[in-house]
């Protein structure tokens, strides 16, 4: 006898399942908010990225009516009303930045983009990686860090934000010219140990 495996509800099933029954939209909260926990905190730090995923999953609740059933997948959606609330949090965000510049590295990785930060870290970029974050225009920086740190794709990211495809190609293409040249156009992950 075999024991029963666990079916995994889409995202929208259970999004739809909780305008009967409220409760089941907390999977989504268990689900996610780690996620958007990491990515806030990465931004803000850790003190308003609690209280924004709050804020995040109460909003999501509040326009699960709304949400469309032709996307499976809540991450975007989830993603995109994140970031319209980081927008609030513009000046914080620089401010974050700029503190990253003066701080010490903590060496803790997670993921491949943490990894691939850690490594240019090594290599002393670290100051003006920050800088370069902190000078891209909002809605640049926003396009860039959804892909680097929330792991979305450039579809994910155009539904997120409600922008074209190729707009998010384009503001990634002009956000990582311009993080390129703070680094001395000179792609840290390609120099050796």
């Amino acid at each position: 006898m075999t024991a029963p495996t666990h079916v995994r509800v889409r995202d929208d099933e259970l999004i739809r399942s909780s305008l009967i029954d409220p409760e089941q939209f907390a999977e989504l909260f268990d689900r996610y908010s780690a996620m958007l926990y990491r990515y806030v905190s990465k931004r803000l730090g850790p003190e308003p990225a609690e209280d924004l995923v709050g804020e995040t999953f109460l909003i999501a609740f509040a326009k699960r009516k709304s949400y469309d059933p032709a996307y499976t997948d809540a991450r975007p959606w989830l993603f995109g009303i994140v970031t319209k609330l980081l927008s609030r949090h513009h000046r914080s965000e620089a401010a974050r930045y700029r503190a990253l510049l003066r701080a010490p590295h903590d060496g803790v990785s997670e993921s491949h983009v943490e990894r691939v930060v850690t490594g240019m870290t090594a290599r002393a970029a670290r100051p003006q990686l920050a800088a370069a974050l902190a000078a891209l225009p909002a809605r640049d920086r926003d396009v860039l860090l959804l892909v680097a740190w929330g792991d979305l794709s450039y579809e994910e990211v155009a539904r997120a934000l409600s922008i074209p495809v190729g707009t998010v190609r384009s503001r990634l293409n002009r956000a990582r010219k311009k993080v390129r040249a703070a680094l001395g156009d000179t792609n840290p992950m390609n120099e050796e140990e």
